[in-house]
């Protein structure tokens, strides 16, 4: 990005954890040692690091910090031998009881061939495993999960992961055996500092955008499981984000979790590098061209909606925008970019349709846009569109996609103000009145909002491993529906759900799909928080918030996904929006 009008807050660089204990443990005098250390490092670099440690005559074991009991079975067990696991996972009084057979996800779906069964334990961090083998044989193994105890800068009290080192040497008594502090946890400690003391201004937005910048080794590792991968990086940028979401909110002395603070955009670009780890914090103004041409190397297909692999350019949701005609209305965000929308007028009941509220939730982009074709075609079709609602966003996701394709990049979620859009309440309302026009101009009842959530785990390592405000999100648990009411249509939106939900249990590969992630969900987060209907899990609540008196609202696990995924999760999308404006219309009421 153009660094041009740029305020720097830091440029630093930082030891590297691993080199440091090559370095330190070479030295003569530890030859004849044996070493174990857990850090935030990918196998290839730890297993280096352990060569270059036994020529110096060290014996070493070094392993991940991050989901260590995952990699223990990835790296020192052979699986093929195994008939049957017990696990007896540590229950810590400053974490959720769940919280370490959580960090367990996704084992159950790598040991598809043996039993698996998991016992709460005490508070001891670490897993206990008694094995039984294919031969009859059984034996055991204790595998440490390196966890500190510290309060963050909102004064909230975490159990996270850590380093650890343990160093014996023969003849000698134990060295050391503790927690230590490691280059992922110094960056982001950092980064917190530097944000949290900086000399903000008194109101929001303290900035136009805010860009963390972080280059450092770590661990990328795809696993064969749906779309899990275990990303240090990824995992970093998530931490980063809602950790100064929630700096900025205490700033600003608005209530935890309050959706409609605007500290700015906040960008965390987190890179691998082989290097030293470095850190660079700026703040700039919006630069909508230099983002652009940042997202260029993208693919863009030309091939039908239907076919589509890949979240596609904004230019080319705009052209689907413009074949389908009709009446056009617009909103213009806050770096200036058109929240384009169009109203379709007809003899049926009209309804609004939209996507891309959080803008890296991208199936529901495509799938707006196939319905509004198919219902187009239609004879009396009646439907108000917005297929991109935040394009700012969108943008944004495109530039960090260049990066990390398969990524969450919740950076994307909201608008480039930092708020989500649907929680604006005051002016200038930019991506909002977009919303507001299409259910004004159409008089629709019901509003068809498509969302996403994460395709594989999401996690905050270093703020307690759980993201803090989204627990019921952090491990994929299939498509479900959200119906929200507003008081005295409580009939209409528990008949519309029925009917919905009953026509998508028909959408081939759904039932297989939501079974399986549920069941998996099951093994390590415990039943499912919601009622299931149709093998489709859903709620349905009552609200007093502006909007239309109905809101169907999906949620997919769409985001990193691509290909057949991606074509299944915009096929979904568009089969509940033509399910619900079949059933929308013998619901509505005739208005006065």
């Amino acid at each position: 990005m153009n660094p041009m009008h740029a305020t720097v807050l830091t440029d630093q660089r930082f030891t590297r954890t691993l080199d440091d204990w090559v370095v330190r443990f070479s030295q003569p005098h530890w030859r004849g040692a044996r070493i174990e250390g857990w850090l935030f490092e990918g196998v290839a670099a730890r297993r280096e690091a352990e060569r270059q440690l036994a020529a110096a005559g060290v014996q070493a074991q070094l392993r991940s910090a991050y989901k260590p009991l995952v990699f223990h079975f990835l790296e020192e067990v052979d699986t093929s031998t195994l008939a049957a696991v017990t696990i007896t996972y540590p229950v810590h009084a400053q974490a959720s009881p769940q919280r370490f057979l959580q960090e367990a996800y996704p084992l159950a779906a790598l040991l598809p061939q043996c039993r698996l069964d998991f016992v709460a334990g005490g508070a001891d961090r670490h897993y206990h495993l008694a094995f039984t083998h294919r031969d009859g044989s059984t034996s055991d193994a204790r595998v440490r999960a390196p966890n500190r105890v510290h309060d963050d800068p909102q004064g909230v009290t975490h159990l996270s992961p850590t380093g650890w080192l343990r160093v014996d040497k023969p003849g000698e008594a134990t060295q050391f055996d503790s927690a230590q502090p490691t280059d992922y946890e110094l960056v982001f400690a950092q980064i917190l500092s530097t944000v949290g003391t900086h000399d903000w201004p008194a109101q929001e937005p303290y900035f136009e955008r805010l860009d963390i910048r972080v280059d450092l080794p770590g661990i990328e590792q795809r696993l064969p499981v749906e779309h899990e991968t275990i990303s240090s990086f990824e995992a970093l940028h998530e931490d980063i984000y809602f950790s100064l979401l929630e700096v900025f909110q205490r700033r600003s002395g608005r209530p935890a979790q309050d959706r409609r603070l605007q500290p700015g955009q906040i960008v965390p670009d987190v890179r691998a590098s082989r290097h030293a780890p470095r850190l660079r914090i700026t703040h700039r103004l919006f630069d909508k061209q230099a983002q652009e041409l940042c997202a260029q190397g993208l693919p863009d297909s030309g091939v039908p909606l239907a076919e589509l692999g890949d979240p596609p350019s904004p230019v080319r949701i705009a052209a689907g925008m413009l074949a389908l005609g009709g009446q056009v209305f617009e909103a213009v965000s806050r770096q200036g970019r058109t929240v384009s929308g169009l109203y379709h007028a007809g003899t049926s009941t009209p309804v609004l349709i939209s996507g891309g509220q959080h803008a890296n939730e991208t199936s529901g982009v495509v799938g707006a846009l196939r319905a509004a074709e198919l219902l187009q075609a239609s004879a009396g079709a009646h439907f108000a569109l917005i297929a991109l609602e935040n394009p700012d966003g969108y943008a944004l996701h495109r530039e960090l996609r260049a990066q990390h394709a398969h990524h969450m990049h919740h950076a994307a979620r909201y608008s480039a103000l930092g708020d989500d859009i649907e929680y604006r309440e005051t002016a200038p309302f930019f991506e909002r009145e977009a919303r507001q026009k299409g259910l004004t101009i159409s008089g629709a009842q019901l509003h068809i909002n498509l969302h996403g959530y994460p395709a594989h785990e999401w996690t905050r390592p270093w703020s307690g491993y759980v993201p803090r405000g989204f627990e019921l999100w952090t491990i994929p648990k299939g498509f479900f529906l959200v119906l929200r009411y507003q008081p005295g249509w409580q009939a209409e939106a528990h008949a519309l759900h029925e009917r919905v939900s009953a026509a998508l249990a028909s959408v081939p590969g759904l039932a297989d799909f939501n079974a399986r992630q549920m069941a998996l969900y099951e093994r390590h987060a415990g039943p499912i928080p919601f009622a299931v209907r149709d093998g489709i899990a859903y709620t349905v609540t009552e609200v007093d918030r502006p909007g239309a008196p109905v809101t169907l609202i999906t949620e997919y696990p769409d985001e990193t996904v691509d290909g057949d995924a991606f074509r299944l999760a915009h096929t979904v999308q568009m089969r509940t929006v033509l399910a619900a404006v079949a059933a929308w219309q013998s619901l509505a009421r005739v208005m006065p």
